[in-house]
């Protein structure tokens, strides 16, 4: 069982470490890069859709283990709910459950606005500057909130790791 444990914990923080490096990644090295390989904000955001598209193919399944794997080694606290307001280990616990319930819909909002219609149009390039403009605006917006929600996740999973405060 000790094994099975580790190499389940093993999972979880390297598809933790997929998705946070990963975000962080696209956000301050790759985003501000765009600027210096396109020639216009169409085809920054066109690059963007189509770099997160291929992101996604790690970055989904990564979260998904990411939350299976979470659910396993929090499987004590499922069984008695009183514990999560019972104790500090508890509350963190659910403040982190919160805060991934939080980042998943961020992401879902995200990749809702960056679907395939979004691309088409920009692909076509029949689309205003100011339609480009608010897309590319919630691409980043909603970006930084998953980036940061993913690090205070990581935050309140060290904290847990050492028994809380």
């Amino acid at each position: 069982m000790v094994l099975a444990d580790s190499l389940i914990i093993w999972l979880h923080l390297t598809c933790a470490s997929i998705w946070v490096g990963g975000s962080i990644f696209l956000g301050i090295v790759l985003s501000p890069m765009l600027k210096n390989i396109t020639k216009t904000i169409e085809e920054r955001v066109a690059l963007m859709i189509k770099i997160g598209r291929q992101f996604n193919k790690i970055a989904v399944p990564s979260f998904a283990i990411l939350i299976i794997t979470g659910i396993y080694n929090s499987r004590s606290f499922f069984g008695n709910p009183s514990a999560f307001i019972g104790t500090e280990y508890g509350m963190i616990l659910l403040i982190k459950i919160i805060l991934v319930v939080a980042t998943l819909s961020t992401y879902a909002i995200h990749v809702r606005i960056l679907n395939t219609k979004t691309e088409r149009k920009l692909a076509v390039g029949n689309v205003s500057i100011v339609y480009i403009q608010a897309i590319r605006s919630k691409i980043i917006s909603l970006g930084r909130i998953t980036v940061i929600l993913s690090v205070l996740i990581l935050f309140l999973a060290s904290l847990l790791h050492n028994g809380g405060f």
